[in-house]
């Protein structure tokens, strides 16, 4: 009996030390935190941009996204649908990032330091985020028309901040040649920019004088004379 009793005593220990080794492992696990609707939309659109980014659309999964923002998988879903509804919100944002950066450039400059302005700004934010940006204009999930729809409303709207508020508008507003040459230029701009996060071979600085130097040659083409 008093061997039993002794074992009893000293067996209580090592079962505190496990009830104080579970608490201690449930304390380590981080809360859930609780977010409004908007929060909670910014929170998952953050995370969607920085994991589409980084990799593939087909290497990104919903599972994954759901526990680093440590909801379960059906709330998820309730803001976006699909894992491609999430993929074309993050790519609308950061297409909006991207215009809004460029659309910041004072009216009043002179032509040619508008467009260094431009580009300038649209360079830098680049730089911040060059995996997004070639995530953007590369697309990711094949021949997608919603995808396409965004790519090309980049474009329309950096070609309408390139002609909206400059001494050229007047003349060259309807100008098929201009606007031909200029859309040109734009698929020339994003062409090398991508290149140039994944390989730079010029300097920023020489990249934005390369641009500059090209649409005012492709101006000097395409400009009524006189």
């Amino acid at each position: 009996m008093a061997a039993r009793i002794s074992v009893m005593i000293l067996q209580m220990p090592r079962r505190r030390a496990v009830k104080r080794a579970t608490r201690a492992g449930r304390t380590a696990v981080k809360p859930r935190v609780r977010l409004d609707t908007d929060e909670r939309r910014a929170q998952l659109l953050s995370l969607a941009k920085a994991s589409f980014s980084m990799r593939a659309y087909d290497d990104v999964s919903i599972d994954d996204l759901a526990r680093e923002a440590r909801i379960s998988k059906g709330l998820l879903y309730h803001y976006f649908p699909t894992k491609r509804d999430l993929y074309v919100a993050g790519l609308r944002e950061i297409a909006d990032e991207l215009v809004g950066a460029i659309t910041s450039v004072p009216e009043h400059l002179a032509p040619i330091e508008r467009v260094r302005a431009g580009l300038d700004a649209y360079l830098d934010h680049v730089t911040r985020v060059p995996q997004a940006f070639v995530s953007l204009m590369r697309g990711g999930i094949g021949s997608d028309p919603e995808v396409a729809a965004v790519i090309e409303g980049v474009r329309t709207r950096l070609f309408e901040q390139f002609l909206h508020g400059t001494p050229f508008a007047p003349v060259l507003a309807g100008n098929a040649r201009f606007e031909t040459a200029v859309r040109g230029w734009i698929g020339f701009v994003e062409y090398a920019t991508i290149e140039w996060c994944v390989k730079p071979r010029l300097s920023r600085e020489e990249l934005r004088d390369l641009f500059t130097e090209i649409l005012f040659a492709i101006l000097g083409v395409v400009v009524p004379k006189g």
